[in-house]
């Protein structure tokens, strides 16, 4: 890592490698966090398995259309913010570019959201790429 800083300027340019807040966590700029806490792509179809993820152990398949996302670490409240979507239905379903999901309001924990992809007319299904964001602070 570098670090440059011109005090002679209104401009200021920060260049690093890698940042991490000295507590641990995520680093935040005026209070805010940057980047996904935790982000998983994951075959929903078939033998559920993670692509590639971050701050996410692994993904509970509770039958069709119904999982459930497990967090490394929990997040520190329920009030943290998320996105779902994805990319394709399976072979059984044809294949779609954008599937519905409900992130499950009321029963979201701060260590594993249930996510419910269904067809839009409501039927659930297991897509073949899920994708999967969480922002928000970690405990």
């Amino acid at each position: 890592s570098s670090l440059w800083l011109n005090v002679g300027n209104l401009m200021s340019t920060i260049k690093a490698n890698d940042l991490t807040n000295v507590t641990g966590g995520i680093p935040t700029v005026k209070s805010q966090q940057l980047i996904p806490t935790a982000w998983v792509n994951f075959n929903g179809s078939g033998t559920v398995a993670i692509r590639d993820s971050e701050g996410v152990s692994s993904i509970t398949d509770s039958g069709v259309g119904n999982f459930y996302v497990n967090f490394t670490t929990a997040m520190s409240n329920t009030n943290y913010i998320s996105n779902a979507c994805t990319g394709g239905n399976g072979s059984t379903n044809g294949d779609h570019s954008f599937v519905p999901f409900s992130i499950a309001s009321g029963n979201t924990t701060t260590q594993s959201p249930q996510l419910r992809p269904s067809k839009h007319e409501g039927t659930r299904i297991d897509p073949t790429y899920v994708y999967y964001m969480a922002m928000g602070g970690q405990a």
